[in-house]
């Protein structure tokens, strides 16, 4: 109970916060759009610029660390794909949709957060290494196969496809946020003061602005319709993926540190990003939308019934 509290409440007390305020009337729906582009394509990528910056690379990127998480999150993906394809009879641009939401864990506004009250800041960096993967290896995922779905019976080449994938990533702020940040680390670039305490302001402001924006885009989604999809989809993010983590980080004996970043990462709720590469295709949006704010909701408990059994 001390952990829901403590660690759990304060992050999803501002998401609430959020919520109520867009929902009440006194933060206008506009301004939401414009606080999610700021955190978005500002804030974050600021933040995962200069996290990255200052990894230790050696010390973070444990191979174990990765592979339990992402064979978790490919584990997620195949059973929201292939659950919407054949269990729920949708079209394959449906499911790939769908699959997308199961594979796209809120790592950023809920997953650091919560671990850092949780574990500490010194916990962070197994999280910033599994958020320096999570754009590129997610949507490089859901682009490649709904671009595959997409082309079955028209002769596109593979080049193309590549090419389509490639240019829809490098469009991604995220991206490009960790790209510059690998950069920086990798060429050991000693970056001035004036830049260092800019980008200090923009990273202190990045979580918190975040999940107030959240709680605002929450007011948008209705759960309707499609309920055993949804159901599916919360089940995969928040039981599946997260067991499959478990089982992958005590086969390859992943440390404490890494094993409690990667199982409580893979926890949390389905991203906004489900949302957002829905409506990039025009596909299964009341799926995402509806699966992101039943999601959320659900892993106020999930989240406190993970923390209570991981060691």
């Amino acid at each position: 109970m001390q952990a829901l509290l403590d660690v759990i409440l304060p992050v999803f007390g501002v998401i609430g916060m959020g919520y109520l305020a867009v929902r009440l009337g006194y933060f206008k729906d506009s301004a939401v759009d414009g606080l999610m582009s700021f955190t978005q394509s500002f804030a974050i990528p600021c933040l995962l610029f200069s996290a990255i910056a200052k990894l230790d690379l050696a010390q973070s990127f444990d191979p174990r660390l990765l592979f339990s998480f992402y064979t978790g999150a490919t584990a997620g993906f195949l059973a929201g794909m292939l659950g919407a394809r054949f269990i729920f009879g949708r079209e394959w641009e449906d499911s790939v949709a769908i699959g997308f939401c199961c594979l796209f864990s809120n790592s950023l506004m809920l997953g650091l957060p919560i671990t850092e009250r949780a574990y500490g800041a010194d916990a962070l960096q197994a999280n910033y290494a599994i958020v320096a993967m999570h754009s590129p290896f997610c949507y490089g995922l859901g682009i490649t196969a709904m671009e595959i779905v997409r082309a079955r019976g028209t002769g596109q080449s593979p080049a193309r496809l590549v090419l389509t994938v490639g240019r829809a990533m490098f469009r991604n702020a995220l991206i490009l946020g960790i790209l510059l940040g690998f950069v920086v680390n990798l060429g050991g670039i000693p970056l001035p003061a004036p830049v260092t305490g800019t980008l200090d302001l923009m990273v202190r402001a990045a979580l918190p602005a975040a999940l107030f924006g959240l709680g605002g885009v929450l007011v948008r989604y209705r759960p309707e319709g499609d309920l055993k999809v949804i159901g599916w989809v919360v089940a995969a993010s928040l039981v599946l993926h997260p067991a499959t983590v478990w089982l992958m980080g005590r086969a390859t004996d992943l440390g404490q540190a890494g094993f409690r970043s990667a199982v409580l990462t893979a926890a949390m709720a389905p991203g906004v990003n489900g949302y957002i590469f829905a409506n990039m295709y025009g596909r299964a949006r009341r799926v995402a939308a509806s699966s992101v704010l039943l999601g959320t909701g659900l892993s106020v408990i999930t989240i406190w019934l993970w923390l209570a059994v991981i060691p």
